[in-house]
């Protein structure tokens, strides 16, 4: 099969039909094998009838219905799961993405040898309190993730080798992260392709303004997972032993102006009665805890089943 087509929704019923329709006929006049697999993420509204119908009158579209909304992230690990195609295509059911840049976006992975392409919708049909928060966001993301090229991390439109889905597990709200979760698994050739963005046709956004915070939080997990997953230590040991020595060498300072005192005659306080006593007693105290939490850290990766998996490309 040449193309999977992973759609993930949640109550959009009226958009539907017209996509599915619009899908098929860019696969029939490029002469694609395809499937659609729709993901209903335990919409409220008919959209399960809907896919049920469609599928009855195309053998390509297939249905997977969540009992209730778990995200988009969920629905496009099990599409994923689930795709049979050399290119998997993801894309809104919002009717915002495009089936138009399936061909090309089929193109660049088969040809141009690319693991991830991701749309960049350029010219947004967005509001101005949308649209800002979004370039801020997608600037965090380059700079962390070391992925420069791209310039929508979020865009719903993207294309994969078949190889690159079977490995990638999405969950929580990483969807945002999907070319980041694909770099960190070795999959490096990453490229980005301008497509249309249209205004949304039916129905309302289903994303508020908190998945701005979430992001920012999910980023972070990612960079610091990916870089000290399996080296927890160098983090938290690290940080902890810088810590405990600053500490330490404040009390001895406080200790050692305590002395000073005594020797030159000049008035002076109890040790116990300077603050700086118990700021360093605490610095030492969050040191030694967070020396401990590495080491507890890597008895936990030492124990765990995953320790020597690594991502082998190709065996001869």
């Amino acid at each position: 099969m040449d193309i999977s087509v992973i759609v993930p929704l949640y109550n959009e019923a009226e958009s539907l039909p017209e996509l599915e329709a619009w899908i098929r006929r860019v696969m029939t006049e490029n002469n694609f094998s395809y499937e659609i697999i729709f993901v209903n993420d335990g919409s409220t509204d008919n959209s399960f009838e809907v896919i049920r119908s469609l599928s009855q009158s195309n053998p390509a579209v297939r249905g997977i219905s969540f009992r209730r909304n778990y995200g988009k992230s969920p629905a496009l690990n099990t599409g994923f799961r689930r795709a049979k195609g050399d290119v998997v295509i993801t894309m809104d059911a919002d009717l915002q993405d495009s089936p138009d840049e399936i061909p090309e976006l089929y193109r660049m992975i088969m040809k141009d040898g690319y693991d991830v392409v991701s749309g960049w919708k350029q010219k947004r049909y967005d509001p101005l309190s949308k649209t800002i928060p979004t370039k801020l966001f997608n600037a965090t993301a380059r700079k962390v993730s070391g992925i420069h090229n791209l310039h929508d991390f979020n865009c719903g439109l993207k294309a994969y080798k078949q190889k690159v889905v079977q490995r990638l597990e999405v969950y929580g709200d990483m969807h945002r992260y999907i070319p980041y979760l694909a770099k960190n698994l070795g999959f490096n050739k990453i490229g980005e392709k301008i497509v249309h963005h249209q205004a949304r046709k039916y129905g309302t956004s289903k994303f508020g303004l908190d998945r701005f915070v979430n992001g920012y939080l999910d980023l972070l997990t990612l960079w610091f997972t990916n870089k000290f997953g399996k080296k927890p230590m160098h983090f938290f040991g690290l940080l902890g032993t810088l810590m405990f020595l600053l500490g330490f060498i404040a009390v001895i300072a406080v200790g050692a102006m305590k002395l000073y005192y005594l020797h030159s005659g000049h008035p002076y306080i109890l040790v116990t009665d300077s603050p700086y006593f118990y700021i360093s007693l605490v610095t030492m105290l969050l040191g030694t805890q967070l020396f401990l939490t590495g080491f507890l850290g890597e008895l936990i990766v030492r124990n765990s089943s995953r320790r020597n998996e690594y991502e082998i490309d190709e065996e001869i």
